[in-house]
């Protein structure tokens, strides 16, 4: 890699990587919060209302707020912040800690349901008291879980505004927003990331969803390619109903939790940003449908970064594209709206208010497209006003800035096809050439959505749209004839199943599948040796793969639904149920179901191998009518009873000669035991004193460590499942 494009990824990564990762009680180092340059250039452009600067530096030298956001798409949601609720916000209200009484969390006023709170503890705080000890055990356990995100409250904004319905099709050009968009979503995300390291981390994220309908690739977003779709038979573009272009930024919005910020601000990292953000909406807005939205967001709240790059987009757009009224979208939010008029400062202090100005030796830095735009009335019809800035003493909240995009029409510079194509933004001076034949490529819209009649044949019949590079690729990348270049690690292939193929003969009897059961959705990673893990993925992400294998870097997708066990064959299967992917595969499984009660779960969850004879009457008989291997654990809630869990559990479990187990992860495990009313807690056994008294870091350390040794599955035939401790029950809380 040379060294501009490693500097390229590095800038991409600089802004996204110091947000979305607040934590519980973040601490802070000893550090002088104060930049002068940074306080005189927000003086100078006007963003923070007349009396309120004080105020605005004040709460940017103040802690972060810890935010926490409960995980909406899945059914249990209520009975989490039901808990939350009853039980640890309370105990934290009627709580003093060294004659201080506690603050208990609060919810953010402007996001649905009482689904995400904030509060103001400290580590110190937590480390005091065992009632808040209990608390934090359970956030991470409940995060661990996939049940709850610990995330920014301005970052949860992006989602939320996109106004995502079940069976849209989305592309996050960013990893950090993806678990708030998947529990909005049925249809599919693909998320993309150019940094390897963060697409893992994301996929280690995605994992506690238990999602088919997410794709993880990488790419550099500036230049990700148009992917090809099946539609009935023929060959098509996939363009996306909703895109998250969260793109990479200076930063100076999350100064709150990020305190580097504060001695390394400087102007030229906007300067620098400016035209890879714009390349990157530029690239999004072309793959957006035609009546689509796409949100652009920043945690800067630099001009340069924002209404910049939003007023150079809507200019060259022509109209087809609008900025959304999101006035009321978000009821209690407050933010400012986008401005109209700002100017530029250079690292040295010197100010330019138009291009005009800017001497010939800046324009290697400067661009035209940072300005304002000079037509008054073209500047009227933008409505920047419609941009959203959130400034941190209004909320006690980061930085941010969001602006939302209508696409109206498809972009002019794909369905117009000069024999020179104009650039509709200024190429840097490093930019590779454009050769002058160049016409509408990868981006151009379907069939349909451009003029047919202006389609140009080569001299072989082929439609020049397929010879030439795409307006991005000429300015970012080499042309599209050239093998696309990977980094990072080496990943397996991705193998789909035929509905042939043996795998699925004793899998179908075993479990019954129902005729309507999609085998062409499953896969495998490898093609040769014996299948050990069989995932799932939608039918559209299914499309989407076979028919871009060689066009995108796929780091991770699908659900596992089953996994080998290696005695299997014996009871009649060699898979097992994975409880990944349980409440993906349950609704095609007719047999080897057992419905369990709410005392079988408690059973079930506590000890580790429970005789049969531990179940309840009606358990006990179902599980004696099943022969030994892979189970499913159901329990249907009862609306007459609602002490009781008002939401569906399902668990995979284990029929061996005379017991049976629960096949489920630690977390998960606490987390329906406390769904159950079961107060669960971590012992640190074997840490040592100086790991006890270090607590918070010590114990997440701990359950990391401890999910992954859950992952190496040691198989028995007895129980066929992996070798389980056994939660530490707080008998005195039972309900």
């Amino acid at each position: 890699m040379g060294k501009r494009s490693r500097q390229r990824q590095k800038n991409q990564t600089a802004g996204r990587d110091s947000r979305d990762n607040a934590g519980w009680g973040a601490g802070y180092a000893d550090i002088v919060k104060e930049n002068k340059l940074f306080e005189h250039y927000y003086k100078e452009q006007g963003l923070v209302p007349d009396g309120e600067f004080e105020h605005f530096m004040e709460a940017m030298r103040e802690p972060l707020p810890a935010t926490i956001r409960i995980t909406g798409y899945k059914s249990h949601a209520k009975e989490i912040l039901h808990c939350l609720k009853d039980k640890y916000f309370k105990d934290i209200l009627e709580l003093e800690i060294d004659g201080q009484t506690i603050e208990a969390p609060q919810p953010l006023s402007w996001y649905p349901d009482e689904q995400a709170w904030h509060t103001n503890m400290s580590r110190k705080i937590i480390r005091k008291s065992p009632l808040l000890e209990k608390f934090h055990q359970f956030l991470v356990s409940e995060t661990e879980s996939g049940n709850i995100s610990r995330q920014e409250a301005v970052s949860m904004i992006p989602p939320l505004l996109l106004k995502i319905e079940p069976h849209h099709k989305v592309k996050s050009l960013s990893a950090s927003k993806v678990p708030s968009i998947l529990d909005l979503l049925i249809g599919f995300v693909i998320a993309n990331d150019v940094d390897n390291k963060r697409c893992y981390l994301l996929v280690h994220q995605a994992k506690r969803l238990n999602s088919p309908c997410i794709m993880v690739v990488n790419h550099d977003a500036s230049c990700i390619p148009t992917l090809n779709i099946n539609v009935d038979g023929k060959k098509g573009i996939l363009f996306y109903d909703r895109i998250l272009c969260d793109v990479p930024c200076s930063g100076d919005g999350t100064m709150r939790k990020n305190i580097d910020v504060w001695k390394k601000w400087t102007t030229s990292n906007s300067l620098h940003l400016h035209g890879l953000q714009l390349r990157i909406a530029v690239r999004g807005v072309e793959q957006l449908a035609v009546g689509g939205r796409m949100v652009y967001s920043t945690c800067s709240l630099n001009p340069i970064e924002d209404e910049a790059v939003i007023a150079s987009l809507l200019e060259k757009s022509e109209g087809a594209l609008e900025l959304a009224d999101c006035t009321a979208d978000l009821p209690g939010l407050k933010w400012m709206p986008g401005v109209t008029s700002w100017k530029l400062m250079t690292k040295e202090g010197q100010w330019y208010s138009d291009w005009s100005e800017v001497p010939s030796s800046r324009h290697t830095q400067i661009r035209p497209t940072m300005f304002p735009p000079k037509d008054p009335e073209k500047l009227i019809s933008m409505q920047l006003e419609r941009c959203m800035r959130i400034l941190p003493h209004h909320q006690n909240t980061g930085g941010f800035f969001v602006a939302v995009l209508v696409k109206k029409a498809p972009m002019p510079w794909n369905k117009r096809y000069p024999k020179v194509f104009p650039h509709p933004f200024p190429l840097p001076p490093n930019a590779p050439h454009l050769p002058e034949t160049a016409v509408q490529g990868e981006g151009a819209e379907p069939e349909g959505e451009g003029d047919s009649k202006e389609q140009e044949k080569s001299p072989n019949g082929t439609s020049l749209a397929q010879e030439t590079p795409t307006l991005q690729e000429g300015i970012c990348g080499p042309p599209a004839s050239k093998k696309m270049r990977l980094f990072g690690y080496k990943e397996d292939p991705f193998v789909f199943l035929t509905e042939e193929d043996p795998v699925f003969t004793t899998i179908q009897s075993f479990y019954d599948l129902s005729p309507d059961f999609p085998k062409l959705n499953v896969l495998t990673r490898t093609h040769e040796g014996k299948k050990r893990h069989l995932y799932m993925v939608s039918k559209e992400l299914r499309n989407v793969l076979l028919n871009n294998s060689e066009r995108i870097k796929v780091i991770n997708t699908g659900v596992k639904v089953w996994s080998r066990n290696s005695d299997g064959e014996e009871f009649g299967c060699a898979f097992r149920l994975a409880q990944e992917g349980i409440y993906t595969l349950q609704p095609y499984i007719r047999s080897r179901i057992i419905r369990v009660s709410v005392e079988d779960i408690k059973v079930l969850l506590t000890q580790e191998n429970p005789f049969l004879s531990k179940l309840q009457d009606d358990a006990h008989a179902q599980a004696k009518k099943i022969c030994m291997g892979s189970i499913v654990l159901k329990y249907i809630p009862n609306p007459d009873n609602p002490a009781e869990p008002q939401c569906p559990i399902q668990l995979c479990g284990w029929r061996g000669k005379t017991s049976i187990r629960a096949f489920v992860p630690r977390n998960e495990r606490f987390h329906y035991l406390r769904m159950l009313g079961v107060e669960v807690f971590r012992e640190k056994q074997g840490l040592g004193q100086k790991r006890k008294d270090e607590g918070e870091a010590g114990m997440e350390k701990d359950t990391e460590e401890a999910n992954a040794g859950e992952n190496e599955e040691q198989m028995d035939s007895e129980n066929g499942g992996e070798s389980q401790s056994e939660p530490k029950v707080d008998q005195g809380t039972s309900s």
